[in-house]
């Protein structure tokens, strides 16, 4: 792991003609979260990531016709160090999405569903952005963040009301044989927690169960199998939602994809570490929900994007994680340690 004084800088220069590539290099930095030395001058703490990005916009310089070299550096002092921390303060940002969400936060109850969880999209989109490119993260982050999951509660309580409350206790490993040809029952209008979990039932625990979309709770047949709701069979436990509940159980717990589909839930069900496809997931399921004509139909939508959603965590589990960019050969991109 590198140390925090350790930088990369990219000193390039584009033909002063090619204000288009100038133009697509300059939002590539500023996506990447880089500090702007002045122009041409860039610069990030030093990671593999931070390589991978110098090295693709030097490729691009290079092939516009101009020129790029890619610098590794250790901050002499802590003068210089504090002076290059500081083009990285996202105080501004931060302070900026505090006021989205307050003012969201206030007009949410007037809105639609599917309006308000495609503004809560967008901000939670907003927010993981600006959290990837936090380097050196100040108070303001984790007030954000508790913001947002704030806000969460307070829409999932509005559009989602009676969700359970994590009980203590450990989760107890089952056999899958035991519960097969069953009916499975949770209260209806689904949300992300339900119909994961009811998609992962139907996929890889009970293929020919069947459903039930309770009222109430209450209105719950003792024969049933129970997810997702105080009290019943299989819901919240510790730090765990009903999706990670249900995969601990029958022991789905050691799939990778698996695992990844149940970090997106938990995200959206309860907050904790972001995942990039979170807003997407939520847009896509307040809009499904919005035009399904009941749960049945819901959970068929859904349950193709989570089928895609799987298909792509496992696909990437098994390539593993992409490596850097090889240098290029021609001594046009230098990479100084």
């Amino acid at each position: 792991m590198n140390d925090r004084r350790d930088w990369l800088l990219l000193l390039s220069s584009v033909p002063g003609a090619n204000q288009t590539t100038r133009m697509r290099i300059w939002r590539a930095f500023k996506a990447s979260g880089a500090g702007a030395l002045r122009d041409g001058v860039y610069v990030l703490p030093q990671s593999d990531a931070a390589r991978t990005v110098f090295g693709e916009q030097a490729q691009s310089v290079i092939g516009s016709g101009g020129s790029a070299q890619i610098v590794s550096f250790r901050s002499s002092d802590e003068d210089q160090q504090a002076a290059l921390e500081r083009l990285f303060d996202r105080g501004a940002e931060y302070a900026a999405l505090f006021e989205k969400l307050e003012a969201f936060k206030a007009a949410m109850t007037q809105m639609e569903e599917v309006e308000a969880r495609r503004q809560l999209s967008a901000l939670r989109r907003n927010i993981a952005a600006l959290t990837a490119i936090d380097y050196f993260p100040s108070a303001a982050r984790p007030q954000v963040e508790h913001a947002l999951a704030d806000v969460e509660t307070a829409a999932n309580r509005r559009f989602s009301p009676d969700e359970p409350h994590a009980a203590p206790g450990t989760v107890a490993l089952l056999d899958r044989a035991d519960f097969q040809r069953r009916t499975w029952a949770t209260r209806r209008r689904l949300w992300v927690d339900r119909v994961a979990s009811a998609w992962l039932i139907r996929r890889f625990i009970d293929p020919d169960g069947n459903f039930l979309w309770l009222a109430q709770p209450e209105d719950c047949p003792a024969s049933a199998i129970s997810f997702d709701f105080d009290g019943a069979q299989f819901s919240h436990v510790g730090a765990r939602v009903t999706f990670e509940v249900l995969m601990t159980s029958f022991g789905l717990d050691r799939d990778g994809g698996l695992a990844r589909l149940g970090a997106l839930v938990h995200y959206l069900d309860v907050g904790g570490v972001p995942v990039p496809e979170a807003a997407g997931f939520a847009a896509i399921m307040a809009g499904a929900r919005a035009r399904a004509p009941d749960d049945d139909a819901l959970l068929q939508a859904m349950s193709t994007v989570l089928d895609s959603l799987y298909a792509a965590y496992e696909d990437a589990g098994q390539r593993g994680s992409p490596g850097s960019p090889s240098v290029r050969p021609d001594g046009k991109i230098m990479l100084t340690d």
